[in-house]
């Protein structure tokens, strides 16, 4: 709710259970319930099994699904939603035929590499490693923090910055303050 109350765009909801920002079906409608208009919702999902998916679908209404696994675009374009498919990058990586591969995504968020994570791992990647000009709009992630959000968006020209733990107290714990000091920094404010 900080996220909202400070003025995102849009606020994700992680259904991955490995997570310490996970939240159930409950947690989620309560959230959802609370958001003032206009705040697009995210339902963030990691290989998650197709069942359990339309569970979720089924009594939670998300703007956009996320997928940070290893879902193919059959998988990702199954439940006729809107997706964004979450890449991580690491040297040598051909981000731009990355990118291809999912030419019906809403979006490509570019995330670090971190072997055996998913995401949500706090580490910057290079990156000069993005291609100048990508196919799909383009959601940077990856160590971003109140203090490096600006110079991210002067260097990238993202479509938009996604965060989680640079703005955490603690693993899963928000801390208002430093939401709203990234918000203002990443729109220049």
């Amino acid at each position: 709710m900080a996220a909202a109350a400070a003025g995102a765009d849009a606020i994700g909801l992680v259904f991955y259970a490995k997570s310490p920002r996970a939240v159930d079906i409950e947690q989620a409608r309560e959230i959802l319930a609370a958001l003032p208009p206009f705040v697009t919702t995210v339902g963030l999902f990691v290989d998650a099994k197709r069942s359990e998916l339309e569970r979720i679908l089924a009594s939670v209404p998300l703007d956009l699904l996320q997928f940070h696994g290893d879902e193919s675009v059959q998988q990702c374009e199954a439940f006729g939603r809107p997706y964004i498919k979450a890449l991580r990058v690491k040297a040598g990586d051909d981000i731009a035929a990355q990118v291809a591969r999912y030419p019906s995504a809403q979006g490509i968020l570019l995330d670090a590499y971190v072997e055996g994570v998913p995401g949500g791992t706090g580490e910057a990647f290079d990156w000069s490693l993005i291609p100048q000009a990508l196919s799909k709009p383009l959601i940077l992630a990856g160590g971003l923090r109140p203090d490096n959000v600006a110079d991210a968006v002067s260097r990238v020209r993202p479509y938009a910055v996604d965060v989680s733990g640079g703005v955490e107290a603690s693993k899963g714990v928000k801390d208002v303050e430093k939401v709203g000091a990234f918000i203002r920094a990443a729109r220049g404010n």
